[in-house]
């Protein structure tokens, strides 16, 4: 498929302003075409989501919403009535769009929501905390008044480990952002799954847990696992509010 001369144009200015690196030009140029074509990306869980049953009588289901950690993940909690719903690159008002058909429709009882990554580094305008402090508080609200419990997990981490991933993604927002999602959670009766505090070495995100200094890897989600199945329980055991 040819690369219209507007989207090529565009993943160059990108990579130019934000000094993407030259590897990342095809990921940045494909995922602008498909804004184009599905803003928010609607079509990414419709069609499954119709092939999902209404839950049993007893049944915890909880969906896990958000962007690319969420959508990595492998290995993905067999046997339990989780559902991933995460989709690389999306930020926060992608989320919020997205939020009744791939959370609400499906009759959660519990969402872990994470994103703001993206956000932060740019890829569809620039979002300041204030801007994703609003999201996030949307979702949270579109979740409670339909019964749903709230999971806030925190931003992962990142290091320049293998490439620099600091220059787009600061550290010191990242940890801003974490900072207001743990304090948003007590205010509203959620959960703070601290990711971040588990995959970190001061501000970098260990290598040990990440191939690419911005993803976890198989260790790091291994890590992961059972700090979200703890928030989850909480998450349960709490009255709605």
């Amino acid at each position: 498929m040819r690369i219209p001369a507007a989207l090529l144009l565009l993943g160059c200015t990108l990579c130019a302003q934000q000094q993407i690196p030259r590897e990342e030009l095809e990921r940045v140029v494909a995922a602008q075409r498909h804004l184009l074509a599905d803003w928010a990306g609607l079509n990414r869980f419709g069609s499954d989501n119709t092939e999902v049953r209404p839950p049993a009588p007893g049944e915890n289901r909880v969906v896990f919403f958000g962007d690319d950690t969420t959508a990595a993940w492998t290995n993905f909690f067999p046997g339990k009535p989780y559902l991933n719903r995460g989709i690389a690159r999306q930020s926060t008002p992608q989320l919020l769009v997205r939020f009744r058909q791939d959370v609400i429709s499906l009759r959660a009882k519990v969402v872990v929501i994470q994103g703001g990554m993206n956000d932060i580094a740019g890829f569809v305008g620039y979002g300041s905390e204030g801007t994703m402090a609003e999201n996030f508080t949307s979702m949270v609200e579109l979740a409670k008044v339909n019964g749903i419990r709230v999971v806030l997990a925190s931003l992962d981490p990142v290091c320049d480990c293998y490439t620099n991933q600091t220059k787009l993604r600061p550290q010191g927002k990242i940890i801003g952002m974490n900072g207001w999602l743990r304090d948003y959670a007590a205010k509203t009766g959620s959960v703070y799954l601290n990711y971040y505090a588990a995959l970190a070495d001061g501000r970098d995100f260990k290598k040990e847990y990440t191939s690419d200094g911005l993803l976890p890897n198989a260790a790091g989600y291994a890590v992961m696992a059972p700090l979200a199945e703890k928030a989850i329980a909480e998450a349960l055991a709490l009255p709605l509010r």
